[in-house]
């Protein structure tokens, strides 16, 4: 329930803290006196949009402080504890608004999104105004409210969730079976540009062996005149080669070893035999895998050719033939999506609308039970309203599209007959402004008695109405306020005797300026206050004497 309201430097109030009660506290006062400013600044709590021009004409900034007991409604006390707010039963709703325009929120003095705000206030208050008609004419509002008395706001939400994701893998099954021309050739050219790279078959450093074998094929016979020379200068000429040579300087050498210093002149020459030896073998054994191929060469040069032509053709450089093989292939995979994919996708969209029609139909069941007891319980309303013939319908209409809707599988309006005789028509074409207000109330009230936030107020939707039907407004709103916090803004004393308390608001003028007061009114400021509003600015002595007897104080 709702504990306390601290107004400070809004509108044309400085200050204000008001302590709030259970049963139904009924708010009154003059016309202007600003009755709906202690609503309006609790809206703002509640996460209304914000406006600088509230804030107080020499004041910086304007700040507004709601307090609440959560200990009783779960599903606050669940939302806290998800946001890691919790305060044990304790919640604390702040705004604060500068003259510059800038709104900042708080839920236990931290810092929160007005997202969040409007959120968690859905559990907590329930704001019923003087417009309230109005929304009646928007048959979404119906569904709402009906889904609100039926207990079904949790399973209507089930079935909205459930319906967004059999749309969503509905829409994804169709992208998939739904191709489009242009993925149809887009599909044919890569069947065909793969085709031609499998027959091709690229792979890595291809190019750069063949390119290498290609130039040796065709140098092989420069290759092999030149090597055999050197096989004869070096190891294998008839005496002119170098090994001969070397043997020939060593032999004279011999004769001068006894000569000092010419020892390290026969290392070197006998390391320079080693060495061109060595060289011999090698280059034997390099010219041993050389040879005169033409077919080969043939074959190297028209696969090379190939590769380029084809790298040509793809805009690419040779070498990267096989990465583009790779990738073609892995985008046509993409667009082939196998069969058994497809097939689990459908098996999915199936399960996901079995489960939606599964969650709607119960949705329906329960609205259907719902509309039978609202027609019934708002029609016994009208009648203590003062509409005696009146005749309210729930209609509900199997939606004529193929295609499932996220509300369920039907639409709700409400239609009302005001006369006897006459047939059930939508609100919009049959109800007058007094009409609609009365029936606003009627609806207001039954569903508030289902309503799950233990908070609930009224401003002034007992405009136009007067006498004992007024009178009957007072004795529902206080039978209300047996089993949750009622707040009511009226001008009605039929309305205003039946609260468990009363709260008067005033202006008073000080220094030039006007200040708003609320103060909660005595036994005796009370019958004044009915009287007053019975008999206005002038209280007789018979006015107190009908206010006394309204609210059963006696004589």
């Amino acid at each position: 329930m709702l504990n306390q309201i601290t107004i400070r430097d809004y509108a044309i109030v400085d200050e204000l803290d008001l302590e709030l009660q259970n049963g139904m506290t009924v708010v009154s006062g003059e016309t202007g006196a600003g009755k709906s400013i202690m609503l309006d600044a609790l809206g703002l709590t509640l996460g209304d949009r914000a406006d600088s021009a509230t804030v107080r004409h020499d004041a910086e900034r304007a700040e507004i402080t709601a307090s609440f007991d959560v200990s009783q409604i779960p599903e606050a006390t669940r939302w806290l504890q998800q946001q890691e707010l919790d305060q044990e039963g304790d919640c604390i709703l702040r705004r604060v608004i500068t003259r510059e325009g800038r709104s900042r929120c708080y839920i236990n003095n931290r810092p929160s999104p007005i997202t969040a705000v409007r959120e968690l206030s859905e559990h907590l208050i329930d704001i019923h105004g003087q417009h309230e008609h109005q929304r009646l004419l928007n048959k979404d509002h119906h569904r709402l409210l009906l889904d609100q008395y039926a207990g079904a706001t949790l399973l209507a939400g089930k079935t909205q969730r459930a319906y967004n994701q059999w749309r969503k893998l509905d829409k994804q099954l169709r992208q998939l079976t739904e191709v489009s021309d242009e993925q149809i050739a887009r599909i044919q050219l890569l069947s065909y540009q793969i085709e031609e790279l499998d027959q091709l078959n690229p792979s890595d450093g291809e190019l750069q062996a063949l390119e290498q074998e290609q130039k040796q094929l065709a140098n092989a016979a420069d290759i092999l005149h030149n090597g055999h020379q050197l096989m004869n200068l070096t190891t294998e000429g008839d005496g002119n080669n170098c090994l001969t040579l070397l043997n020939q300087c060593l032999h004279l050498l011999s004769d001068m070893s006894d000569q000092q210093g010419i020892q390290q002149v026969s290392e070197m020459l006998n390391s320079a035999h080693i060495q061109i030896e060595e060289a011999g073998g090698e280059l034997r054994h390099y010219l041993d895998g050389v040879a005169l191929n033409p077919e080969r060469q043939q074959e190297v040069e028209e696969r090379l050719s190939t590769l380029y032509d084809i790298a040509r053709k793809h805009k690419v450089l040779p070498e990267e033939l096989p990465k583009l093989h790779q990738t073609l292939t892995a985008e046509l995979q993409t667009l082939n999506h196998s069969d058994e994919a497809l097939e689990q996708l459908e098996q999915s969209v199936d399960k996901h609308y079995a489960l939606f029609l599964k969650e709607a139909e119960k949705l329906s069941a329960s609205r259907t039970k719902a509309a039978r007891k609202l027609n019934k319980a708002v029609d016994e309303q009208l009648h203590n309203l003062g509409m005696l013939a009146a005749n309210f319908q729930v209609q509900l209409t199997t939606n004529e599209t193929s295609q499932p809707n996220a509300q369920g599988l039907e639409e709700v309006e409400f239609l009302i007959s005001t006369n006897k005789g006459q047939q059930a028509r939508p609100l919009a074409k049959i109800a007058s402004g007094g009409e609609l207000s009365r029936i606003s109330l009627a609806i207001q009230v039954i569903t508030a008695q289902t309503s799950s936030t233990p908070t609930l107020i009224f401003d002034e939707v007992d405009v136009g109405i007067g006498g004992a039907v007024a009178e009957v407004v007072g004795r529902l709103m206080r039978q209300l306020g047996e089993q949750a916090q009622i707040l009511c803004v009226t001008h009605q004393p039929q309305v205003a005797s039946q609260g468990h308390q009363h709260l008067f608001v005033s202006k008073k003028a000080r220094k030039q300026q006007t200040f708003t007061r609320i103060n909660r009114l005595r036994r005796d400021e009370r019958v004044q206050e009915v009287a007053r509003m019975l008999g206005g600015i002038d209280i007789t002595e018979r006015s107190v004497e009908h206010a006394r007897e309204m609210l059963g104080f006696g004589a």
